[in-house]
């Protein structure tokens, strides 16, 4: 079943590869799994537009996938098929580029949720171009992994828990620092790739400059449902892409907490709702460049978590705070006794909604 299942993606990035025309998304990137948490994750910058649209994939308790340079997207599904068949991110990554006659212009990593690194960087690349697996790592030579182009040059590594790669750098350094930062950082797995991404640019980066990034973590549990992601960010079109992406991430953060406290509201666990809409208010707060409108939001939720644990006269003044921002909240606030949101209780409802005035 595997094999056969091989042999057709195969056919598929053939016949995918012989219509498509080259993009050259060249870029720096990072694929990694954090052993702690089981996290998997892709990271990258270019100066191309939208970047994360067709260089990175990712699928919970599958793998993660950059593919880039003269990009072909149909590694990234491919490849996750692939992998989430039981196939190994080297197993992956080397029948497709079996099937691919472009794979020396290719650049191309791959992860998957043991944290089997492969990493492909085609001798046609515009250079600098390189790649550094995590340790230990293994050199393969290119004719072992190129049979449909047998006089394409290129190298093929393997190794363990990540990959870096780049190619048209502004220097060779690159991907070395890139390596080195993601080690010695401190956090969780979308700090260290975005440590990864911040050396590459300190060194030289994309020798044409910068316009876009993307950052993607998801779960090491395959029974989570493929669109729970803890991060899937994408800077599209920005002078400074990587602040705007760190930006994007702390707010995220912020999200996260505020659905984890909807998921508590839904279970009844007030004090767990309470915990977590008031991280988020904080990590929103220290967040540079949030609307006010974000901020209220947080504030009323909450407030209505305070509500629901009887500490109506602690709510009161978080419920004026988010009125004054937007009064619509108030007017939302009858219709939540329905949900079970608030308690059926008229007088209280009228004495919420009476802080907006």
């Amino acid at each position: 079943m595997r094999n056969w299942l091989v042999c057709l993606l195969a056919c598929v990035l053939t016949a995918w590869s012989a219509s498509a025309g080259l993009r050259p998304v060249d870029t720096f990137s990072i694929v990694a799994r954090d052993a702690a948490s089981g996290q998997i994750g892709v990271a990258v910058q270019s100066h191309w537009f939208a970047v994360g649209s067709s260089v990175s994939w990712a699928e919970p308790g599958v793998g993660a996938v950059a593919t880039q340079s003269f990009v072909d997207p149909s590694y990234g599904p491919l490849g996750l098929a692939l992998m989430r068949a039981g196939k190994s991110a080297p197993e992956a990554l080397k029948a497709l580029l079996n099937a691919d006659a472009g794979n020396d212009v290719r650049q191309v990593a791959m992860v998957d949720s043991e944290g089997r690194v492969a990493v492909w960087t085609g001798g046609k690349d515009i250079q600098a171009a390189g790649h550094v697996a995590g340790s230990p790592a293994t050199d393969l030579h290119a004719s072992s992994v190129s049979a449909s182009n047998p006089n394409a040059g290129g190298t093929l590594s393997v190794g363990a828990g990540f990959s870096v790669q780049a190619n048209l750098m502004l220097n060779d350094r690159v991907w070395p620092a890139m390596a080195k930062a993601f080690q010695s950082a401190s956090g969780d797995l979308a700090d260290r790739m975005l440590a990864a991404l911040d050396a590459a640019q300190s060194v030289g980066g994309d020798a044409r400059g910068r316009q876009s990034a993307a950052l993607t973590v998801v779960s090491g549990n395959r029974n989570d449902r493929v669109y729970e992601r803890i991060f899937d960010l994408r800077v599209d079109d920005h002078p400074e892409p990587l602040r705007e992406l760190r930006r994007l991430v702390a707010l995220q953060r912020a999200y996260n907490h505020m659905n984890a406290g909807d998921v508590a509201v839904e279970h009844k666990d007030n004090a767990a709702a309470l915990r977590e809409y008031g991280e988020a208010e904080r990590i929103a707060a220290e967040t540079p460049g949030v609307l006010p409108s974000r901020l209220a939001e947080m504030t009323y939720w909450h407030a209505v978590a305070l509500v629901n644990m009887g500490r109506l006269e602690e709510a009161l003044p978080l419920f004026r705070k988010a009125f004054a921002v937007e009064k619509n909240w108030a007017a939302l606030t009858p219709r939540l006794p329905k949900s079970g949101l608030l308690p059926d209780d008229p007088v209280l409802i009228e004495r919420i909604t009476s802080q907006a005035k």
